[in-house]
């Protein structure tokens, strides 16, 4: 639900301001209108030393030694490493340093590969045979391609040899008409022993750069408290910017919001601080920011909720509905209980931390929700990892009666499959309570009379449901049916056609209620259609499941080793599965509820979050 807010109207002395805003952090629940966004020195700065301060956690986070060769060096080594008062650029020159060193590492072993053939290559005993009037030419050739008559027609000396690569130089004297085949190889810069020595230089510099960093990482909560201040201080700075100046810049006048729980404590601290303010009940025209509050199950669906945007003041929160639907379109997406089960472990797992994956990071407890509702919306459905458990014989009688699976003869059109009908009736279901939110809150925002029409269109779609509902199940008799269609559709005709809005015209209110008819029609037709998504989405994955099993049954035989690949194959097909099947099941059920469900509702999600102005500003 949205929590309610107090307005409060603040006037002080410009003077006080910065005193003031200061002690509002500290409260930290009072969020300022932020109207202006000023582009200044002093702003740059503060984005400067957050970009830089972010930068630099996400480089200490970055880096893990543990599993380093040489860690138990890294470690002795960074216990004398002393980290200077400037942590931020300490840490980015010893990142920058690693790089280029790495670079360099990757340079040189290249560079002893290249030397090693030569041997012992002494450059200054070249450059005196050079001087001599002599010149030597370096080749390598596949050792195939050695032809060992070159050794009687050149003054030619092999240097070294491997399985497939043969080494050699020949000598010529300077001027004189030296003609080979053969591409030439410029000479070696030195002696790989040389490069050797610079390699040793070049790892030990690496280990002292790894200490650094090491021991920079114990200082990462201090950097936290860095980067926390500033967010702080340019949160501190924006409002201040937004605040309103009277008098000569005499006076400032500040308008801020908090939770109506809040109103005793802060009235309390402003009567203390000898502030003169205003306080009223925020309405849907002062914009008032927007804090949501709900039980433990839909709290963790509210990600949902602000990925599309959050409501405004007079809106419903729709966490309370996106929840539960969700889960059970992601279990009907999912459609198989023992991929449930793999879920559920996985988030357990991810919650007691004993799987770590950056990109899963807090998101274990509604891993396990989505998993444990598809164990059980799977087995209802019937299905566990690819087997159909009507065919299992272990599974109890009782069981197998509560699951919904084979097909259904309707209305004489031949059979449907009872899963798609299930998915298509899920779809109704769920369009019907979002026309039932939009009645409900155009009339709290707009009142009865300029929500006639959504209440027409609500009576005429849910009406027609029921009224279907009970002439298919031959509750109420024809004649009950035909007059109920005539009361229902001669009330939502009136609230279409003729009192869509009050006050206008009756032939463009017709007009209009026509336009509204037809886009009603083909986009309700389209949304209901786009549930059996629901149903195709499982039985894919139920046959790509089924498909993996048969795979892997082909290759048992009498031998044991043929429970090898049987395994691999299960295991491998299994998890491909799951992957491809999770995100199709996560992304279905979002275009559902951003498109199926909010649009029906009249949810525009322009709302504002609640920001408070507070002194820790990292959630």
């Amino acid at each position: 639900m949205i929590i309610k807010m107090t307005k409060y109207s603040i006037l002080m002395l410009t003077k006080e301001r910065e005193e003031f805003l200061e002690r509002l952090q500290e409260l930290g629940v009072v969020d300022i209108t932020r109207s202006v966004k000023p582009i200044d020195d002093n702003s740059r700065k503060l984005f400067g030393e957050i970009t830089k301060s972010k930068s630099t956690l996400g480089i200490l986070d970055k880096y893990d030694f543990s599993n380093d060769v040489d860690y138990q060096q890294i470690t002795e080594l960074a216990k004398r490493v002393e980290i200077p008062a400037e942590r931020v650029e300490f840490v980015n020159q010893q990142s920058a340093k690693l790089r280029e060193l790495n670079s360099a590492l990757a340079t040189t072993e290249r560079e002893i590969k290249a030397r090693l053939p030569w041997g012992e290559y002494n450059k200054e005993s070249i450059q005196k045979f050079e001087a001599l009037g002599y010149k030597l030419h370096f080749y390598c050739v596949d050792k195939k391609s050695f032809d060992p008559s070159w050794i009687n027609e050149y003054p030619l000396q092999v240097i070294s040899t491997d399985d497939k690569k043969c080494w050699f130089v020949i000598i010529s004297e300077n001027g004189s008409d030296y003609k080979f085949k053969l591409s030439e190889l410029p000479a070696p810069e030195g002696d790989y022993k040389e490069a050797k020595a610079e390699l040793d230089r070049i790892k030990y510099d690496i280990i002292e750069c790894k200490a650094s960093l090491l021991k920079a990482k114990e200082s990462a909560n201090i950097i936290k408290d860095d980067y926390s201040e500033q967010l702080a201080e340019l949160d501190k700075y924006l409002a201040a910017a937004a605040t309103k100046k009277a008098a000569e810049d005499m006076i400032t006048v500040i308008t801020g919001f908090a939770p109506v729980d809040e109103e005793q404590r802060l009235c309390e601290e402003f009567d203390k601080m000898g502030i003169y303010y205003i306080k009223e009940d925020a309405v849907e025209e002062d914009n008032p920011p927007i804090k949501i509050k709900n039980n433990w199950f839909a709290r963790q669906f509210e990600v949902f909720t602000g990925m599309y945007g959050m409501p405004v003041y007079s809106e419903f929160d729709p966490t309370v509905i996106v929840a539960p639907f969700y889960l059970l379109f992601f279990a009907m997406c999912l459609g198989d209980a023992g991929y449930g089960l793999v879920l559920l472990l996985f988030g357990l797992m991810l919650n007691k931390g004993w799987v770590k994956i950056g990109m899963f990071d807090g998101l274990g407890t509604i891993i396990s929700i989505l998993g444990a509702g598809t164990a059980v919306v799977g087995t209802i459905l019937g299905t566990f990892f690819g087997m159909s458990l009507v065919e299992l014989s272990w599974v109890p009688e009782w069981l197998k009666s509560c699951m919904i699976i084979g097909k259904i003869e309707l209305f004489g059109m031949g059979e449907f499959d009872i899963q798609m009908i299930l998915a298509v009736c899920i779809g109704i279901f769920h369009i019907c309570i979002a026309l039932i939110v939009k009645a409900i809150c155009y009339t709290k925002r707009f009142g009865f009379k300029n929500s006639i029409s959504a209440w027409g269109w609500l009576l005429l779609i849910l009406g027609g449901v029921i009224i279907a509902t009970l002439g298919i199940g031959k509750i109420i008799s024809p004649e009950a049916i035909k007059w109920a269609v005539i009361v229902v559709g001669v009330i939502s005709a009136l609230g279409i056609y003729i009192f869509n809005t009050p006050g206008r015209n009756p032939l463009i209110n017709i007009g209009s209620g026509l336009w509204d008819t037809y886009n009603m029609a083909t986009g309700i037709l389209g949304d209901v259609l786009s549930y059996i998504r629901l149903f195709a989405l499982g039985l894919a994955g139920a046959k790509l499941g089924e498909a993996f099993n048969d795979l892997a049954g082909m290759t048992l035989g009498e031998s044991f080793l043929t429970w090898i690949p049987f395994i691999l194959i299960l295991i491998f097909g299994h998890v491909l599965n799951i992957l491809m099947s999770s995100l199709g099941a996560f992304v279905h059920p979002l275009r559902l509820t951003f498109v199926e469900y909010f649009k029906n509702a009249g949810y525009e999600g322009k709302g504002n979050k609640y920001n408070p102005l507070t002194k820790n500003k990292i959630e």
